[in-house]
């Protein structure tokens, strides 16, 4: 899938499915839009004020230390969409087709089953760092506010992986996500 296939991305699940996964994929892509863009805002007004007033702001390094978490987990979503994480592959590409499907139906499952429980525990983290009440020295807002996102991007990811398996139980094809076809596209370039 191309970048210009994903800014007009639409599910090819049926009924529920389909809606939950647009409104999965609308929600990704404003999180991810809207913190590169704060944290590019953030750090360029901390690098101005440094120069023009001699100090930075006191709160930017916390600032950018949320956008950061929020980033990485909405990415890992984004990414599960559309098949951009890093794959081992070279045992399922030797593999006949039957092969490839069982294995990939088996990834999306267990995948999906990981992500879950890490959202587990992740919600366990927040909740003692909730219980023992830490701020930020700067903000001054509790601390358990950052990692609201681990969860959040956990759980998106894991219903990626788990609409992978659907799609893969449902299809006559092979997917490595529910909108993206196994293959290799054809990226190389004569330099």
């Amino acid at each position: 899938m191309t970048d210009a296939e994903a800014l007009t991305y639409r599910s090819t699940l049926p009924g529920f499915l389909g809606l939950l996964d647009d409104f999965i994929c609308k929600l990704e892509s404003f999180l991810l839009a809207a913190g590169v863009l704060l944290m590019a805002l953030n750090t360029c007004v901390n690098v101005v004020a440094r120069f023009v007033f001699g100090e930075g702001l006191f709160f930017s390094g916390e600032i950018n230390r949320i956008l950061i978490v929020l980033i990485t987990f909405a990415g890992i979503g984004y990414a599960a969409r559309y098949g951009r994480h890093i794959r081992m592959s070279a045992i399922y590409d030797a593999l006949p087709f039957k092969g490839r499907k069982i294995l990939m139906t088996i990834i999306a499952l267990f995948t999906s089953i990981v992500m879950f429980v890490l959202a587990y525990f992740s919600l366990e983290y927040i909740i003692s760092i909730y219980e023992r009440g830490r701020i930020l020295p700067a903000l001054g807002f509790e601390i358990w506010w950052i990692y609201v996102w681990v969860p959040l991007g956990f759980v998106i990811t894991g219903i990626q992986y788990a609409l992978t398996m659907y799609k893969n139980l449902t299809s006559s094809d092979v997917y490595i996500s529910a909108g993206v076809l196994d293959g290799y596209a054809e990226t190389e370039s004569e330099v």
